[in-house]
């Protein structure tokens, strides 16, 4: 949407917002610099780059309230289950807010004015259209402009392409517990420092965050960042376990949304961006941007 916007195709806009959640892959945050480099400076549209924190230091820290991560649980009789996801609002869709309510002049707690909103561009592709809904907020009015052209998944991929953006990677936390296996092998595989932070991440979340079990509040069961819900530096993410198939089973029997073959490898499809991430919260996008 941006390169859409900074070639004319769409209409200018006034902004740009990244919600960092200070865990992204190096890749991102290269990516990122070079977007605001060759796309959005010489169209005159600025980047705005917000946070909550460090979503990592947080959940190691005892002393700093966190708001969880969709963990994989193994509880005490042996069944699985999953902590709540809370850190798609805290990360990305609260500070996108917070720099919203900023860009119309009356950040929090300032009451917006009945009728003051800005037009929020939100990156979700006809492949995804049933994802597509109002904002939750008066003062943010949802706008969805690839529904509008029409444009597919692969229609975005097409036009990266032409760009010479081919390479555009998935924007999510590095210890995403949303990954699949393929993305798990690519941190192993091609960023030895970054797989050595996650799994010493998984390791030290195996009984939940800092916070919690500082307070008394202990995890009844094991965390684990992959749903096989064995240590990362374990896990079975060159291939698609019988185990982990099975596992993933029990959770659809549980209640949970049926898994393919092909999500257990690539990752849950809509990834972990504030417009779209899977769960019982607002679904969001990444990129927040406001005409």
């Amino acid at each position: 949407m941006l390169a859409l916007s900074a070639r004319g195709v769409l209409p200018k806009v006034d902004y740009a917002i990244f919600a960092d959640t200070g865990w992204e892959p190096r890749s991102v945050y290269q990516y990122l610099d070079r977007l605001e480099r060759e796309i959005a400076q010489p169209a005159g549209i600025p980047i705005l780059r917000v946070s909550s924190g460090n979503i990592r230091d947080d959940a190691l820290d005892p002393h700093h309230r966190f708001a969880s991560m969709p963990l994989y649980i193994l509880n005490q009789d042996g069944r699985p289950g999953m902590t709540r996801r809370q850190c798609t609002g805290e990360y990305k869709i609260k500070p996108i807010k917070k720099k919203v309510r900023e860009i119309l002049g009356y950040p929090y707690p300032t009451r917006i004015p009945q009728g003051v909103h800005v037009e929020q561009w939100v990156g979700i592709s006809t492949d995804e259209f049933h994802r597509a809904k109002d904002s939750d907020v008066k003062y943010m009015h949802n706008r969805h402009p690839l529904i509008d052209l029409g444009w597919s998944r692969g229609d975005c991929v097409r036009y990266l392409t032409s760009l010479g953006l081919a390479d555009t990677p998935k924007s999510s936390c590095l210890g995403c517990p949303f990954h699949g296996n393929a993305q798990w092998r690519s941190i192993r595989d091609e960023s030895p420092e970054e797989w050595e932070d996650v799994v010493d991440f998984d390791a030290r979340i195996r009984k939940g965050n800092a916070r919690a079990t500082a307070t008394g509040n202990h995890l009844l069961g094991q965390a684990f960042l992959h749903r096989s819900r064995v240590p990362l530096s374990q896990a079975p993410i060159d291939h698609v376990t019988a185990a982990e198939w099975a596992a993933r089973q029990q959770e659809v029997r549980d209640g949970a949304e049926p898994a393919s073959v092909e999500e257990l490898e690539e990752g849950v499809a809509d990834g972990c961006s504030p417009w779209s991430c899977r769960g019982s919260e607002p679904e969001r996008d990444d990129f927040g941007l406001t005409a």
